[in-house]
């Protein structure tokens, strides 16, 4: 017995280092989402600008738009911000803004001060739709076809390289399919 505690540190390394090797080269902002290929979920809520307005998954009929995760207590949503006006003013991409777990004058206050890149907000205070999106936390940013479908996942920050390597490819590809 006293044998098997001399290599238990050694059983237990090995353990370790076969748990850390499964995970080498994966990539942490590529998260599988099971709504990959299905519609955005049902969903009746309020806009952020406007109180009493709700609003619905047919907010993403019509055109490939980019459905962004954000909220004010988060500091990598202020990273992205820059980069998310870019897109909006320079690139033309139209962006729509789930404000997730948030204080709505908070959120006011913030598009005011830093810009609104976004083309309609969703105010999901108890993040019932994020919930039902799968998200783990903010920022994340969804490819929506005109269907209103899920194509693409994208967990972190959104940014020019982001924009360039990884989301302008995958919409031009739902584009392509029409």
């Amino acid at each position: 017995m006293k044998r098997f505690f001399l290599f238990l540190p050694l059983v237990v390394a090995v353990v370790l280092g076969m748990v850390l090797f499964a995970g080498i080269g994966k990539d942490p902002t590529k998260l599988d989402s099971a709504l990959v290929g299905q519609p955005v979920p049902a969903f009746s809520l309020e806009d952020l600008d406007n109180p009493g307005q709700q609003l619905d998954a047919s907010l993403f009929q019509g055109q490939v738009q980019l459905l962004n995760v954000w909220g004010t207590w988060c500091p990598a949503c202020r990273d992205e911000h820059d980069d998310l006006m870019w897109l909006a003013r320079e690139q033309g991409v139209s962006i729509v803004g789930l404000n997730y777990k948030d204080n709505r004058d908070d959120a006011l206050v913030w598009l005011d001060r830093l810009g609104d890149p976004y083309s309609t907000n969703i105010y999901d205070p108890q993040g019932r739709l994020g919930f039902d999106l799968g998200v783990y936390g903010a920022p994340e940013t969804f490819v929506i076809d005109a269907q209103g479908v899920v194509r693409y996942r994208h967990v972190g920050v959104v940014n020019k390289k982001v924009w360039q390597d990884t989301l302008l490819p995958v919409i031009n590809q739902v584009r392509e399919q029409g």
